[in-house]
């Protein structure tokens, strides 16, 4: 069979000063038609760099070096921007990872899908009309003609990215490509989104390159897969083989990094609790200026759980489920509306200003976003050493504490001069562990700390809390969108759904014989279900 798309020997070239000579080197990959070609790697392996390289939306530093891309009888390395434009969503169209970045926010939906027929067609403008609305029903986003004439923050991030690939599939490309479009998605958007994009593919025979570190997403929906890492393809293949033979070292160490749905045998945890919720209520406001209707929206509702000493309780649920305004309720960076949240007997919500300044030091939080956490003015020794100085430690004391906390987290201690943005987003993330526990908390809530990293990466820092959980005593509220992770480092988890604990209990008995609906929903939707260590 004839490729449709043919990279041989393509060779990107970095700028002077970068990590490696080259973001690519020697590519050479070939896209059939109607398949589906997962290119899997960590970050910083080329698979993102590949496909701006292909649409020739390379920085204005980064050049092709070498090596051709092949489409319809063209060398896209070397062709003029009239052709490239040509080209661009009529014939080899982009999704994107982050559509909210993607698209734009001053103008409606259906607007910008309008765009690509304006652009490329001689139709009418009711004839556009009745296309966008046609193609937002196709990748079945409900009231169409309501969400062509939204904005997209006015649309969930799963129908957002919907809205991305109606608008990539517009002109009927020969060519799809998929950078990374599930990653910031929950679940069971993310299984919706991955049926979509089959289903498409097979109807209208569009060829399918799909960019991704989730393995799992690979077992879901790829045909066959190339596996890229510091830039060179190091493996490729039919997917069966791939997944289930694989043949090179790093494909082996990234499938054995991939966490198994089923929880491991449970640990003996101490039958005493250390945090203890009862009826905790959260309800955000809003509106009411200038006649607009006053909106309420019940964030946390009647929410009663309890953290064992030493253990791990995982929340899980989607976007919108209240996980992370109830992390936050417990931090108290949030202040809830009713109930008790009390820590060895102490109600939190009934503190003075000093006595809560003081608890505030036994309850620690790990946020999902290291970079956006950290002061990037701040040095990171100084990041860590922040909250003993405010409680009174020396700066000479704190920073040597940072220093300890360091080699705890696994980071040369010597790494406290550098700024945040010198550092992975691995690293990041244990400098925000060790922010956090700097205050010699008793218990850590972890608000999504792996969602963001690679597979591998996320084994580390999954390994670290949990070693660090053992020697140090903690107790941990883990809270996660991916229950692969859940199963793999939780002894119990509550499961919320529209600010409400449906479920909870020990970790492997709710995940093999869950009782709720939506529980049940959210282990059908794990893609790759079956896959894993």
């Amino acid at each position: 069979m004839s490729a449709v798309l043919s990279l041989q020997g393509l060779t990107v070239a970095l700028p002077r000063g970068a990590d490696r000579p080259e973001a690519l080197r020697q590519v050479s990959l070939d896209l059939h038609a109607g398949e589906i070609l997962c290119v899997v790697g960590e970050s910083g392996s080329g698979k993102s760099m590949m496909a701006s390289a292909i649409m020739r939306l390379l920085p204005g530093n980064v050049r092709i070096s070498g090596g051709s891309i092949l489409f319809e009888g063209k060398d896209l390395a070397s062709a003029d921007e009239a052709t490239m434009r040509a080209l661009r969503g009529a014939r080899i169209a982009m999704v994107f990872q982050e559509p909210m970045t993607a698209l734009n926010p001053l103008r409606s939906i259906g607007d910008q899908i309008a765009e690509m027929f304006r652009i490329h067609t001689s139709l009418s403008t009711a004839e556009i009309e009745v296309r966008v609305l046609a193609l937002l029903d196709e990748v079945r986003i409900p009231h169409p003609a309501e969400a062509a004439r939204a904005f997209p923050h006015e649309l969930s991030g799963g129908q957002r990215q919907r809205a991305m690939i109606a608008m990539a599939l517009a002109l009927d490309p020969v060519v799809l490509i998929a950078d990374e479009p599930t990653t910031a998605l929950d679940v069971t958007t993310q299984a919706q989104i991955l049926a979509l994009i089959r289903d498409l593919q097979q109807r209208k025979g569009t060829a399918v390159l799909f960019i991704t570190h989730d393995f799992g997403v690979v077992a879901e929906i790829a045909d066959r897969v190339a596996v890229m890492q510091h830039g060179l393809v190091v493996e490729q293949g039919p997917a069966r083989d791939v997944l289930h033979q694989p043949q090179h070292d790093y494909t082996k160490a990234l499938i054995a990094a991939v966490p198994p749905l089923k929880a491991p045998a449970p640990r003996a945890i101490s039958s005493e609790s250390i945090l203890v919720l009862e009826g905790v209520q959260k309800t955000y406001r809003s509106g009411g200026l200038f006649g607009r209707r006053r909106r309420e929206t019940h964030a946390v509702r009647d929410v009663t759980l309890s953290l064992p000493k030493g253990g791990t309780l995982g929340v899980v649920g989607e976007s919108g489920s209240g996980k992370s305004t109830l992390a936050r309720c417990i931090t108290r960076l949030v202040q809830a509306d009713g109930g008790s949240i009390r820590l060895d007997g102490v109600d939190l919500l009934h503190l003075s200003k000093r006595e809560a300044r003081q608890a505030a030091r036994r309850i620690q939080m790990v946020f999902q976003d290291p970079y956006g956490s950290l002061n990037p003015r701040r040095r990171a020794g100084e990041l860590v050493a922040q909250g003993p100085m405010i409680h009174g430690m020396s700066r000479d004391a704190a920073m040597a504490k940072a220093r300890e906390l360091f080699s705890l987290v696994g980071l040369d201690p010597a790494a406290i001069e550098r700024f945040p943005h010198e550092f992975s987003g691995g690293q990041r993330q244990r400098i925000g562990l060790a922010r956090a526990l700097a205050m010699e908390p008793e218990v850590l809530v972890a608000d999504e700390p792996v969602s963001a990293l690679d597979v591998s990466v996320q084994a580390q820092v999954l390994k670290l809390l949990a070693d660090l959980r053992v020697r140090l005593g903690l107790s941990i509220v883990f809270i996660t969108h991916d229950l692969r992770v859940a199963a793999q480092v939780c002894d119990l988890v509550a499961v919320m759904k529209d600010g409400e604990v449906v479920e909870h209990g020990p970790i492997a008995q709710v995940f093999e014989a869950p009782r709720h609906a939506y529980t049940k929903a959210l282990l059908a939707s794990v893609p790759g279900r079956g896959f894993g260590a």
